[in-house]
């Protein structure tokens, strides 16, 4: 299942750098084809990029097996694309977009990296850490509060997990 992303021009009539939810799903769609790549390689499905000011500063998908790194999320490697991108951990003002809730692992990783905002695609009953199982971004007691906004694209990002598991068991 191939995702089809907008044409460049399609994303500047978004108006990237804003938080309307074109803008939003836009990116999710991003990610989504990295989660392409990442089931190409026999992974889980999850796709993550980060963006600040409409400017794509990283991006990754999800390598835990092939990379023998049981860290390498999609978010985590995004994170760390982005970061050597601009030459600083902080990545104050940018926004994470991923296919799936993130893990607390990762919601931890995105709290130092001050990332000012997570949009995510599907939910995530069994680890998610943005509201669905924890609530580690909007904790009260939180090292940093993010906004969140989750359920961009659910439908098509649920899908795409769930298709995947089915070939793996099936």
């Amino acid at each position: 299942m191939k995702t089809t992303i907008p044409s460049p021009g399609d994303a500047k009539r978004a108006g990237h750098g804003s938080t309307d939810r074109e803008d939003d799903a836009y990116w999710i769609l991003r990610a989504l084809s990295l989660g392409e790549a990442a089931e190409a390689e026999g992974e889980v499905p999850v796709g993550a990029l980060v963006v600040r000011d409409g400017e794509l500063l990283g991006e990754g998908w999800n390598r835990p097996v092939a990379a023998h790194d049981p860290t390498a999320h999609a978010e985590i490697n995004a994170l760390r694309a982005a970061a050597r991108a601009v030459g600083n951990y902080r990545l104050t003002g940018a926004t994470l977009y991923v296919t799936l809730e993130p893990c607390p692992m990762c919601a931890g990783a995105i709290q130092h990296a001050r990332i000012a905002r997570v949009v995510f695609g599907a939910y995530d009953p069994r680890a998610g850490a943005a509201g669905s199982r924890y609530s580690i971004l909007q904790s009260p007691h939180a090292l940093r509060r993010v906004e969140v906004h989750g359920g961009v694209l659910q439908e098509e990002c649920g899908s795409r997990l769930k298709a995947f598991f089915r070939k793996r068991r099936g």
